[in-house]
Order: structure tokens, then C-alpha cells, then sequence
């Protein structure tokens, strides 16, 4: 959910939990996941959330309670003014990340399309985690079933590049179409050809849909799977493939 009010941005994620967390242990996942999920390059440092030696986001000192934690946010180069604050709370089953009365440094309509993206994707990522692979949201394909969708997949692109356009640019237009392709039929059903034929979806670990930010974000980590052949996809999206 995302509000306006006088130039003042408020958003709220939460995510069902199976488990209670203290106030200390949100905090203290928090400060772990940044540099989890952007492979070190973004971290807390003394209340701030910093990318190298650039500050983002300069927060107040937090303060945590029994099932909580909430930082003043102060400053940082995303920030046009202090005011606004962060808060992290787990109740009733579920944690719920709210951002409320911050004022972005960016124009509106650049910041939706920009930061307003990568803090939605980073506070999914961030609930997710917290959330567990446990209990499983369905039974997982087997890497073989997995292999099969994915070549029915790269054949459908290069088919349907081969369809539009001329030859020499071929490639190129494969991988536009096979980017677009996979991140729609991600966010949309989970499906893609390959994974209707081998009766298989992606979902996030929660089993919802993932949203089209987790979707690019996923897209963009398998090349790490192809170098280290670790599902690095899943691991770092929150995401895992089962069968239907």
C-alpha cells in the first residue's frame, strides 16, 4: 500500500510468520538483509544505510520494544528533509514494514518509478526472510523438470525473435523478448511455456506471485546460477519453484 500526503510518502508491507520475533531480533535482521541480498554493497553503518561511502538514508537511534522497532529517518541523500519514520513490527502472526510521512529528495513521478521500486523489492525481500522456506509453499521441481522447462523456454524466444525483425540483430532481440517474457509470466501466473508443459510455477516463499521488481530481480541473478550452479535465483529472490 502506498499514500501521499503534502509531498510525503507512506508505504506498508507485511507478510504471515509462523514464529514470534522480538523487537531486537527485527532489528538485527534488518542490518543482516541489505548486505545479504545486494552482495555487500549496500549496508547499515551507525544508523545509516549507506552504498560505499555515499549515505542513503541516515536514521535516528532506534527504538525497540518488546515486538518492535521504529527509526527516525533524519537525512541521506534520498531524503529532501528529516521527517518521516521506519518501523518494523511483528503481531498476530504477521510482521508489518510501514514507512510512513518520508519526504523523497526525487520528483514524484521519477521516485514511483525509481526508488519507490527498489524499497518495495528490498522490504519484500527483507519479509520473505524473515517469513523462512518453512513451511514450503508446494513440492519443489526436480532440477531435471527445471532443465526441461527451461530449454522449451529459450526455444519459444529464439522461435519468436526469429519471427520479428531481421537476422543480424537476431540475439539481441532474443534476449529483449526473453527478458520481458519471463519477468510477465512471473509476476502475472508464475508460469511461462516451459513451466505450463513440465507442470511447474515460481512463487515467492510464501507461495504469492511475485511482483514484477522480484521478477527483474530474480531474471538478473541467473547468471549467477549458470557460474556457480547454486540456485543463487531463488536463494536471494525468495523465491522457489514447485510442482503444480
Amino acid at each position: 500500500m502506498v499514500t501521499w500526503n503534502d509531498g510525503a510518502v507512506s508505504t506498508t508491507a507485511e507478510v504471515g510468520i509462523a514464529s514470534s520475533l522480538t523487537g531486537g531480533q527485527l532489528r538485527d535482521a534488518y542490518v543482516e538483509t541489505l548486505p545479504a541480498v545486494t552482495f555487500g554493497l549496500v549496508r547499515v553503518r551507525d544508523n545509516a544505510v549507506t552504498l560505499g561511502p555515499i549515505e542513503l538514508l541516515r536514521f535516528g537511534p532506534p527504538r525497540v520494544t518488546t515486538d518492535a522497532v521504529e527509526w527516525p529517518i533524519e537525512g541521506g541523500l534520498l531524503a529532501r528533509r528529516p521527517g518521516g519514520r521506519w518501523r518494523i513490527q511483528a503481531a498476530d502472526g504477521r510482521v508489518v514494514a510501514t514507512a510512513s510521512g518520508y519526504p523523497p529528495r526525487l520528483p514524484r513521478p521519477i521516485y514511483v518509478l525509481t526508488h519507490l521500486q527498489v524499497h518495495q523489492l528490498f522490504t519484500r525481500l527483507y519479509l520473505l526472510r524473515l517469513r523462512g522456506r518453512e513451511p514450503a509453499p508446494g513440492p519443489p521441481a526436480g532440477p531435471r523438470d527445471r532443465r526441461r522447462a527451461a530449454m522449451i523456454d529459450v526455444a519459444f524466444c529464439f522461435t519468436l525473435a526469429g519471427f520479428i525483425g531481421r537476422r543480424r540483430r537476431r540475439l539481441r532481440r532474443t534476449l529483449v523478448i526473453a527478458a520481458a517474457y519471463h519477468v510477465a509470466c512471473w509476476s502475472i501466473s508464475g508460469r511461462t511455456l516451459g513451466g505450463l508443459v513440465m507442470r511447474q510455477r515460481v512463487v515467492a516463499v510464501d507461495a504469492s506471485r511475485l511482483t514484477p521488481a522480484q521478477a527483474i530481480f530474480r531474471l538478473a541473478l541467473l547468471p549467477a546460477y549458470w557460474i556457480t550452479r547454486r540456485p543463487l535465483q531463488d536463494e536471494l529472490a525468495s523465491t522457489e519453484v514447485i510442482t503444480d
